[in-house]
């Protein structure tokens, strides 16, 4: 176990990566203390001006334009990564070679390749923490329907459906950017559906067969910007600009056998017009169902046997201190305070420096590791692979 001060660097200053330098500054005001002390040590950004906004405002001592400026410095412990997929494996392969711990923003990276090269650093550097941030495994909802399908509250689970549907790219003017880049499946699959799937084992175990899969580029093309762009909501082009092709998926669906035969069905989008971020997950058991949305994250819906006669179906239950995560991970821990995304952040990042300083009692779940990280890449690329053989079932290994 260490005491000793922990320096902390992010690479990428656009909307997730902020919200990860937020996350480290409050690390450590939820849960109980003893965590080691935190130094904010650099955010790093090609888009140096963007680097300089985000230092300032979360408090860090520098900002740099290159990310290799975070792996020669020999004062920094940990390095969060928060830049496009294909820069993962690059960027993680430096900082595990310079002795960093690193949080790795999900997917893993850009390819199953990639993934695999990152997944078997673990090996090679068994003394350092190498995750894959997954911050839905910290939602007190979300991590309640978990706890209600474990005990049994629901009966026999026979199904899961779960969807993800956002409209960050429903505008055709929406600029060029990574996301828009690289092979079906590494689109609106890669980036939302990998939340989905890591909510979905969370809850259900391990998915072993995916099939009926489906993806659906909608807008085929995109207009390119010369200037950086940090996050693209709410950045469009003007309609002469220069085109670029859409090379990934806007739409995937697909069905999933989980390893207790339960089924699970999926759905995921950038382009449903009016729903800016919109998750929803429906746990269905023989004994009772939970439901849980995103735009409602501080409640669960439940049914169960415990209604009186004709007054069953769904019923709000408010998230309190008997939710997993929310008592001492709020500063006001009581039913109808509510809790954000922003939050799941920073109950990772308390998390992971628990793991750094090798603190166990008492500890939160550790954060899902670089293997974990490249199991979901292997599940989303079987998603893929279905697709482009016409929804055949391919089994996952």
């Amino acid at each position: 176990m260490t005491t000793a001060p922990l320096s902390v660097a992010v690479i990428g200053a656009g909307m997730a990566g902020k919200t990860h330098a937020n996350a480290w500054r409050q690390a450590g005001t939820v849960y109980a203390l003893g965590l080691p002390p935190v130094r904010l040590a650099a955010i790093a950004d090609a888009h140096l001006p963007f680097a300089e906004d985000a230092a300032a405002r979360y408090g860090y001592e520098k900002a740099v334009g290159d990310w290799r400026e975070v792996a020669e410095d020999d004062s920094i412990d940990i390095v969060s990564i928060v830049v496009g997929n294909a820069l993962h494996r690059e960027i993680a392969e430096a900082m595990a070679a310079a002795g960093k711990h690193v949080l790795c923003e999900k997917p893993l990276a850009g390819t199953l390749e990639d993934a695999k090269a990152m997944a078997e650093l673990e090996a090679k550097h068994p003394d350092l923490v190498l995750a894959t941030g997954y911050t839905f495994r910290r939602n007190a909802g979300i991590a309640m329907l978990a706890k209600l399908a474990a005990e049994g509250a629901l009966g026999e689970v026979s199904h899961l459906d779960a969807r993800y549907w956002c409209d960050y790219g429903a505008d055709p003017n929406v600029p060029m950017a990574w996301r828009y880049k690289g092979p079906m499946g590494s689109g609106a699959l890669g980036d939302v559906g990998s939340h989905l799937v890591d909510s979905a084992e969370l809850i259900m175990g391990p998915v072993v067969e995916v099939s009926g899969a489906q993806l659906v580029r909608t807008i085929a093309e995109r207009p390119v910007l010369t200037g950086a762009v940090a996050g693209g909501r709410g950045v469009t082009a003007a309609a002469d600009a220069p085109k670029e092709e859409v090379e990934n998926d806007d739409v995937a669906t697909f069905t999933a056998r989980f390893a207790s035969g339960a089924a699970g069905t999926f759905s995921v989008s950038r382009v449903a017009h009016g729903l800016p971020n919109y998750k929803n997950l429906a746990v269905l058991g023989t004994g009772g169902t939970a439901t849980w949305s995103l735009d409602r994250t501080g409640e669960i819906q439940l049914a169960d046997a415990s209604s009186p006669a004709g007054l069953g179906g769904l019923r709000q239950v408010l998230v309190n201190p008997e939710f997993p995560y929310f008592k001492n991970g709020s500063s006001m821990a009581f039913g109808g305070v509510g809790l954000n995304q922003i939050e799941q952040f920073t109950y990772q990042a308390h998390a992971f420096l628990q793991q750094v300083a090798g603190l166990e009692d008492g500890a939160l779940p550790r954060c899902a590791s670089f293997s974990d990280g490249y199991r979901q890449m292997r599940i989303l690329g079987a998603v893929a692979d279905s697709a482009s053989r016409g929804g055949a079932a391919i089994q996952i290994d």
